[in-house]
């Protein structure tokens, strides 16, 4: 069963509004993280590497909460709830994607973390499908 995104509230989501993703670890403890996302037609993508937890937590538990708040007004905001997918296509081109809507720089190695950073770490774009969406405000 998959949620949309109601259009009052694409803009949070469609940035440049940060958001938190939270996760699981394997003992259940909750773990969150701010993040840059973008909309992909009804899912939500955003990109992480691969030796960060939170990637570690989504591959053992795919499902997470994301929470995106107006930074004018706080009680507007977009609880999405859902099942995770991650590949490693694309993964380079989504972060320079990001990284020029967010902070307006062309590419995110280089212009926001060290250039040789890049041959250190591995990318994933990760993708979330809604199961479930709260839009208050």
């Amino acid at each position: 069963m998959s949620a949309q995104i109601p259009e009052s509230h694409k803009d949070l989501i469609a940035g440049p509004v940060c958001a938190t993703v939270s996760t699981t670890f394997e003992d259940g403890q909750p773990q969150s993280s701010v993040i840059w996302t973008k909309l992909d037609g009804d899912n939500i993508q955003f990109s992480v590497t691969t030796t960060r937890q939170k990637a570690k937590n989504m591959e053992a538990t795919p499902k997470v909460s994301l929470l995106a708040m107006d930074p004018q007004n706080p009680y507007r905001y977009i609880e999405v709830r859902g099942a995770v997918s991650m590949t490693q296509d694309g993964a380079y081109d989504l972060i320079d994607e990001l990284a020029k809507l967010y902070v307006n720089k062309d590419e995110y190695y280089g212009g926001v973390a060290p250039a040789e950073q890049k041959e250190k770490e591995q990318r994933v774009i990760v993708t979330l499908t809604p199961t479930k969406v709260y839009a208050h405000g």
